[in-house]
């Protein structure tokens, strides 16, 4: 569908005329019309900095544009008669404005005969009523601020005195108490023998394009006052989620060195974008009694908050887990920590506990996805015990689960987003699938090289963790 001119609905494809101004005007017009057209389908956000700066640009735009098609217009206009200032020799003053005078206006000050002539749109800018005479040049500072004298002082003396154009912006009020923003140029006028016998002006209303002009640079200095309050508040989340992750370039070696021991390897994996910082962590943390404990889990949201909340989240998980509490009534204890916190949040985790004396795996979750189980060369879900999201639901109960494990075991446990644009069971499929791959490899560290080679250069929208224990002959 065409655009509609804004100066003239429903035209939008009118045949442009032959003549060469109006064809300009229609140009102008035209483009004018599909700038304001764009402007008014451009969503606002006034809480978005990028979006009121795009507005203030086209506001701007939409000020030049008019300006534009007014000074077009004016070309048809007939300019005055020289012939009106007889004193003064022949000059070429800039075109009156015509019927579309609202914000250009023209006047003349005759010094031989302390005349002033003022065009109809001079009086409109100034809010004086046309009737009454024209202000004389001394008369002419009443209407202008106090602050802004000395500049129309030296306008018009240069202009006098020196032969100098005019050239000049200065504020004026008007009767009615409010206030213009104007741009007054022009030229002395020389009679015969090379005297300044008048003096011709334009005024143009700036107020809109200057007011404009400072929204653009208000909103373009919040747009990039935000700009680089996200990009600190995104490394603060970056430095804060690094220092809780545990720096794991290589697999983890626990204190425990036994038959059933863990050879343990995890990564983080990033959003595409990589300006996503999310609250997915994953830990391994050697307990007083020698057990294990495995941690997996996500915040839900993503930048500061959310990295502090999982930077807490995961400090009490930990010191919960040293003083004995089984993973089932763990998860009571976390979920109550985020149900009683001032801002409420969500979060999905799975904790486990390993006993390397017995082999024995004790875990629970919290609406998170099931561990993933790997034996001689096939893998299946473990079965979940109940659970739901922390901070879900007040005093919510957590079951937990026992599985005993072989020698050459391999547990993975990963957060959603590991698999690109699939969860769940389908998630599960595609890793239950790297079974053969997982088996052939010599230790944990392989093992996640392999789910990294598979899935890692996949664009996600969102962050994610891999974390993969192996039992140990």
């Amino acid at each position: 569908m065409p655009h509609v001119f804004a100066d003239r609905p429903g035209h939008a494809t009118d045949p442009a005329p032959r003549d060469p101004v109006a064809s300009l005007i229609t140009q102008a017009r035209r483009l004018r019309g599909e700038v304001d057209a764009v402007r008014r389908g451009t969503p606002r956000t006034d809480g978005d900095a990028r979006s009121r700066w795009q507005h203030a640009l086209y506001d701007l735009a939409l000020h030049h544009l008019s300006d534009l098609d007014e000074h077009l217009a004016q070309l048809n206009e007939e300019p005055p008669d020289p012939a009106d200032f007889p004193e003064a020799a022949p000059f070429a003053p800039p075109p009156a404005p015509g019927p579309r005078h609202g914000r250009t206006g023209s006047a003349e000050w005759n010094l031989l005969t302390d005349e002033a002539h003022w065009s109809a749109a001079w009086y409109e800018i100034v809010g004086l009523d046309p009737s009454t005479p024209a202000l004389t040049l001394d008369e002419l500072p009443s209407l202008v601020r106090p602050e802004d004298h000395p500049l129309l002082t030296t306008m018009v003396t240069g202009c006098l005195i020196d032969g100098r154009p005019l050239d000049g912006e200065f504020r004026i009020r008007r009767p009615d108490g409010t206030e213009r923003t104007v741009h007054m140029t022009g030229e002395p006028v020389l009679d015969a023998d090379g005297s300044t016998a008048a003096m011709w002006a334009v005024l143009h209303d700036v107020t809109e394009r200057r007011h404009s002009e400072r929204a653009l640079h208000e909103s373009h200095a919040s747009f990039r006052h935000a700009h680089h309050v996200e990009r600190a508040a995104h490394q603060v989340a970056v430095d804060l989620q690094e220092a809780v992750l545990p720096p794991w370039g290589g697999p983890l070696r626990l204190p425990h060195r036994g038959p059933g021991a863990l050879d343990l390897a995890a990564h983080h994996l990033p959003s595409a974008t990589g300006t996503l910082v999310g609250g997915d962590w994953y830990d391994a943390l050697e307990l007083p009694d020698s057990d294990v404990l495995l941690s997996i889990g996500d915040l839900a949201g993503h930048g500061v908050p959310v990295t502090s909340g999982m930077a807490l989240l995961l400090g009490a998980l930990r010191a919960t887990a040293v003083s004995g509490t089984a993973p089932g009534p763990l998860l009571g204890v976390l979920n109550h920590l985020l149900d009683a916190s001032v801002q409420p949040a969500l979060g999905s985790t799975a904790v486990c506990r390993y006993r390397p004396a017995s082999r024995t795996l004790t875990w629970a979750q919290a609406g998170h996805p099931a561990p993933l189980l790997f034996r001689d060369g096939t893998g299946r879900v473990l079965p979940p015990p109940d659970g739901v999201l922390l901070g879900a639901s007040s005093g919510a109960r957590y079951g937990q689960s026992e599985v005993p494990l072989h020698a050459g075991d391999l547990l993975l446990l990963h957060t959603d987003g590991l698999v690109p644009r699939r969860t769940g069971p389908a998630a599960h499929r595609r890793l239950l699938a790297l079974a053969p791959r997982l088996a052939a490899a010599r230790s944990a560290q392989e093992c996640v090289r392999t789910v990294i080679e598979e899935f890692g250069d996949q664009e996600r929208e969102d962050d994610a963790c891999v974390l993969v224990a192996r039992v140990v002959d």
